[in-house]
């Protein structure tokens, strides 16, 4: 039996190593063959990105080999695919090679889209990528005071991403000595600042003392980069010295190229992970099209209930588990606290009050990482 997995990050990597280790006997008597197919030798820890955007981590730390991450026995190759030929199950790479599957997972991930706002990619600066976090170290290096702006659009990556860059920035500029110098404005497309109801409930509070405004069903229509103002499809504006976003995201090119589904989202059963109408094809991740965080214990869970069904349809013809929708994620409340947030399909999360114990627990993940991916946490 041939497994496929397309995409090499948190999902791809957390979902081969579990199968690679439960169909270990298998794989070394030929009956399964496990092969995974990336578009880099290069694993990013992007959670990182965030600290690297105010001056707390370097890109350097950012990576390992992707090699040096799987499990004995898993096929590697740094060759992307180009095309899906899932009525064939097929797909083809870059280098031209056509590989086959019995069992197809694909993991490719989200890239954020700037440009679906007018104005936007020109005037602000994001984090979701090296090169504009390292660009966006260097912007906040040199200002010297006057009114930051946090713009969302949506869907975007990480759920958390926009209070955790709001209080990190209010710290940093007080760090910097130009607390009294800068003022914070954050906006948020929906009727309270954050999506889910408790998250908003505990953050409005924490923005409230720190002096931190905001608005509320402020949806980003476009950017006036002469005038320094982001203008909202309600009708009201906000004028800005510096703009950050968290822009809006989409899926990768290969996927809207395929037609496999909306903007790039794959349309996904909830439970199974299933490709809708494609029983042995799985989406993980940022991939999948389900109303839930985009985020990389979301894609790490997900993983965990694919690896499983998959070493059960190898073994007994059939899958034995269904995702919950469980997720977990840390909110970073600033330089020197945190917090979490930890929910599911049926249960709404309850953060609690940052704490100095919870952001060291958080930095201690950002090493534990790579353990994560190779399945071992």
């Amino acid at each position: 039996m041939k497994i496929l997995v397309v995409g090499g990050g948190m999902g791809g990597t957390i979902l081969a190593n579990n199968v690679a280790r439960s169909l270990q006997d298998e794989m070394k008597s030929g009956k399964v063959q496990l092969t995974m197919l990336s578009a880099s030798d290069k694993h990013m820890y992007q959670p990182g990105l965030l600290y690297v955007a105010v001056g707390r981590m370097t890109p350097d730390e950012l990576y390992r080999d992707q090699a040096s991450l799987l499990e004995p026995g898993i096929q590697f190759h740094v060759d992307p695919v180009e095309q899906f030929m899932l009525d064939n199950n097929q797909v083809k790479t870059k280098s031209g090679k056509v590989h086959s599957y019995d069992i197809l997972v694909i993991a490719t991930g989200s890239r954020m889209w700037p440009e679906a706002t007018p104005g936007l990619a020109e005037n602000a600066e994001f984090f979701y990528t090296e090169q504009s976090a390292v660009k966006m170290f260097h912007r906040l290096r040199e200002f010297q005071g006057g009114k930051v702006v946090i713009a969302m659009g949506v869907p975007h990556k990480c759920p958390m991403a926009p209070l955790e860059i709001t209080f990190m920035l209010d710290d940093f500029f007080k760090e910097r000595g130009l607390g009294d110098k800068v003022k914070i404005h954050y906006t948020y497309p929906i009727g309270r600042v954050h999506t889910l109801e408790n998250v908003a409930k505990w953050a409005q509070p924490e923005m409230d003392r720190r002096g931190i405004t905001y608005e509320t069903l402020f949806n980003i229509k476009s950017v006036d980069g002469a005038k320094r103002i982001v203008y909202s499809e309600e009708g009201t504006e906000a004028n800005y010295d510096l703009l950050i976003s968290i822009p809006a995201h989409k899926g990768m090119q290969v996927i809207e190229d395929g037609k496999l589904g909306t903007n790039g989202w794959i349309p996904t059963d909830r439970y199974s992970l299933a490709m809708e109408g494609r029983s042995n094809v799985f989406i993980l991740g940022d991939t999948t099209n389900i109303p839930i965080s985009k985020a990389g214990s979301t894609a790490h869970f997900e993983a965990e209930t694919v690896g499983s069904n998959i070493a059960a349809m190898v073994r007994f013809g059939a899958p034995v588990r269904k995702y919950d929708g469980k997720v977990f994620c840390f909110i970073q409340a600033g330089s020197e606290k945190a917090t979490y947030a930890m929910f599911n399909y049926l249960q709404p999360p309850d953060p609690k009050a940052p704490t100095r114990a919870i952001h060291w627990f958080k930095l201690a993940y950002n090493k534990l990482y790579w353990i994560s991916a190779r399945g071992l946490l």
